[in-house]
């Protein structure tokens, strides 16, 4: 994914660096924004990710992210299907913990927080919310690849807009 960054970047203000977001360090305050996408259900101390990323940004600065929806993540066996149809079952919504499922391999590791857990961290660490999005497929989405409309029934991603 690095290699094919730069060769699609041209700007020499841009650095890559392949380090986890857990051992990334960074001077204070030198950022404007910060983005991640799809890699924070991942990570076990989204706390110190928090911090960290809010030490890092200027005033002002941005903190935006993606995670897997948390009625996602609390169940991760997917859609089941019962007498009534197909449903997506949430279970142990509270259960703040590891979930194994799989995802391409067996045993992929996911850390279940709950939307309370996502905003208050952000919160906690002195951020300001300025966005939440719970986002289903659009209507063009849907016109170009129908079996996204599952996804309709619950949102598949929670995405974050903070600021410093």
């Amino acid at each position: 994914m690095l290699a094919e960054a730069q060769r699609l970047t041209d700007d020499p203000d841009i650095t890559f660096q392949h380090i986890s977001m857990e051992d990334f360090a960074a001077d204070n305050n030198i950022y404007d924004l910060v983005v991640s996408s799809l890699a924070l259900h991942y990570v076990g101390d989204y706390l110190g990710i928090c911090r960290k990323v809010y030490k890092t940004l200027k005033p002002g600065g941005y903190f935006i992210f993606s995670v897997e929806h948390p009625v996602c993540t609390a169940w991760p066996v997917g859609w089941i299907t019962t007498e009534a149809g197909e449903h997506w079952r949430l279970d142990n919504y509270h259960d703040q913990s590891i979930r194994h499922t799989k995802w391409f391999i067996n045993d992929v590791i996911k850390y279940h927080r709950t939307t309370e857990n996502y905003v208050n961290t952000l919160l906690g660490c002195g951020f300001t919310l300025r966005a939440l999005s719970e986002s289903q497929p659009t209507k063009e989405a849907l016109a170009q690849r129908p079996e996204l409309v599952k996804h309709c029934r619950r949102p598949p991603f929670l995405i974050l807009k903070a600021q410093k």
